[in-house]
């Protein structure tokens, strides 16, 4: 199987290039909201468990989160793979998911990091507020998601560099010309 992380600052393009990615591989999408907002709607166990959390405004525990994650993960059957989009954001859920998945004898393929300057982030996303009316695409929360990315999500770069399945994207660019360096990185394993 091709297991993908797609990773990058918001607004880097990841849920654009994952819907590519899909389509050219066959490979399933796991983004994490859109499960959790699934689980939730269908008034699973654990989607119930993760609302408790989310109504209180607290972050879901990296346990629960990788539950979540791996029965998505084990509903695919026959799958060529999946894409990993908005998970892992820490080394500590890096880790959880390295241990799921060698539990079903799989691991992480590639990770693909987009990255894109900072200043062309910001034009990005208070675009895509303005076109969609995403009210957490605002100057102000956008600093802060950046903060929160710079310090959190960032060092993963670093562990999937010394785990070998680190590849630089640069996500700067027409989408055809990031999706081309994209099948590079993925065709090259």
């Amino acid at each position: 199987m091709l297991n993908i992380v797609i990773f990058g600052a918001p607004g880097s393009g990841k849920g654009t290039q994952s819907a590519r990615i899909v389509e050219k591989y066959g490979l399933n999408h796991i983004s994490t909201g859109d499960v959790l907002r699934a689980e939730i709607k269908n008034g699973t166990e654990l989607g119930k468990t993760a609302n408790e959390y989310i109504s209180n405004g607290q972050l879901i525990p990296d346990a629960l989160m990788i539950d979540i994650l791996a029965s998505v993960f084990d509903s695919f059957k026959d799958s060529k793979g999946v894409i990993f989009d908005g998970f892992p954001r820490t080394i500590a859920q890096a880790e959880a998911l390295k241990k799921m998945l060698d539990e079903r004898g799989q691991e992480v393929s590639i990770m693909l990091d987009l990255e894109v300057p900072e200043d062309e982030l910001m034009v990005r996303l208070i675009k895509r507020g303005q076109e969609t009316g995403r009210a957490d695409d605002n100057e102000e929360t956008i600093k802060k998601r950046l903060v929160v990315y710079h310090s959190q999500t960032a060092p993963l770069i670093d562990w999937y560099k010394n785990d070998g399945k680190y590849r630089h994207i640069n996500g700067l660019g027409t989408m055809d010309g990031i999706f081309a360096d994209i099948c590079k990185a993925v065709e090259s394993l």
